[in-house]
């Protein structure tokens, strides 16, 4: 590790399990509770880091050396989005790390990772076996956790674990998605409504810059009073645990699907939501799929992706709704990763086709639901003018 001309607290990540993992903070110097979790991804830290899909979370990094090229600037792009982060603050709780690299080098860093967790107020802790936390999750699965920041050994107490706080028993949704409504690329020709549940910003750039317009609806908004405005509904990814959302955006997605009639695409979340809308159950995930490398293969082509991941349950597709199908399965553990409607245009992912970091195999599907969009589109408004004719 490269820390310099300082010395630095200590900090000990205490698991609920028992174990205990002492290093050197470099973030900011307080303590946080919330569950433990791994992301095997090998680039991609300012993305990570701030998708609203890792709230409530200490995020263990696999791969050893992070920081080495800095954070970059707040930089927007021509639609008013982040160009290198998902959101704009941090939202893990915080941060674990084999080998903190101080002295960063990239032409788009501003600051060092040390000092971007410290801005916003989330421990770090680096000099620990990843590698040996990594396979205690992996095999007991994820867990919850302190992060605790302390300045000598004689205040390291690992039986002590205390009040352990469980992001999976509260509305996580809540937290992270808008309170008001958002408008992106106003003169869009055709119009998308999103639900936000805590939606990635390079989601909103894969739907603006194919041209679309698009507005952002808090996670609640009865989307269905306004069926009229939009050509086509959107479904975010989002923290947690699907179920303490309640069962509002459940029972809207139920009326879009039987009165909506025009394209739906869930993703992350999306997917999870869309698949409790029809019946299907949730279960938990013993330690999720989180990172860049998830293969996941399309069931009706046979074709495999590697695609980004970032979720800790699953749908449950044993038995799949008449007239719903399995769309994706991952390669790995059997889990899904996708359902279909066999007729109408709707249609979910459980990965991440935006993939900011990560490969881009799968940014397809935006292509394909805004070609659906738009021809469905064109379809009403030649019904239309037939009926005037």
């Amino acid at each position: 590790m490269h820390l310099l001309n300082q010395k630095p607290n200590l900090a000990t990540l205490k698991l609920k399990s028992g174990q205990a993992y002492t290093g050197v903070s470099f973030g900011a110097d307080t303590s946080v509770t919330g569950e433990a979790v791994f992301t095997t991804s090998l680039v991609g830290y300012p993305e990570s880091m701030t998708d609203p899909s890792y709230t409530g979370q200490i995020l263990v990094f696999t791969q050893p050396l992070i920081g080495n090229y800095g954070v970059p600037g707040p930089v927007k792009d021509k639609f008013g989005l982040f160009k290198y982060f998902e959101s704009d603050k941090i939202q893990v709780s915080g941060i674990i790390v084999t080998d903190y690299a101080a002295q960063y080098s990239h032409w788009t860093a501003v600051e060092s990772l040390g000092n971007w967790c410290k801005r916003f107020n989330v421990p770090a802790i680096t000099g620990v076996d990843t590698r040996a936390i990594v396979k205690v999750l992996r095999e007991q699965g994820s867990t919850l956790a302190h992060l605790t920041v302390h300045a000598t050994e004689e205040q390291i107490n690992p039986k002590e674990n205390g009040f352990l706080w469980d992001p999976n028993t509260e509305n996580l949704v809540a937290r992270v998605s808008t309170p008001t409504p958002l408008h992106y690329n106003p003169d869009g020709d055709i119009k998308i409504a999103v639900v936000d549940c805590g939606v990635k910003q390079n989601i909103i750039r894969c739907l603006t810059k194919r041209g679309a317009s698009v507005t952002v609806l808090p996670f609640d908004y009865d989307f269905n009073k306004d069926q009229e405005l939009y050509d086509g509904l959107f479904v975010s990814n989002g923290p947690g645990n699907p179920e303490t959302c309640g069962m509002t955006v459940v029972k809207h997605l139920q009326e879009a699907i039987e009165t909506f009639g025009k394209p739906i695409f869930g993703i992350c979340m999306g997917n999870l939501l869309l698949g409790m809308a029809i019946g299907m159950k949730v279960y938990k995930l013993p330690f999720g799929n989180r990172g860049h490398n998830q293969p996941a293969l399309h069931v009706q082509t046979g074709q495999c992706s590697i695609t980004s991941q970032n979720h800790g349950y699953a749908l449950n597709d044993k038995v799949m709704p008449v007239g719903w199908n399995k769309l994706f399965i991952n390669a790995n553990d059997g889990s899904n990763e996708g359902i279909c409607h066999e007729s109408l245009p709707i249609f979910s992912v459980q990965f991440h086709p935006e993939a900011k970091g990560g490969p881009q195999d799968t940014e397809y599907l935006f292509e394909e639901f805004i070609t659906l969009v738009r021809a469905e589109k064109l379809k009403r408004m030649t019904e239309d003018d037939s009926v005037v004719a």
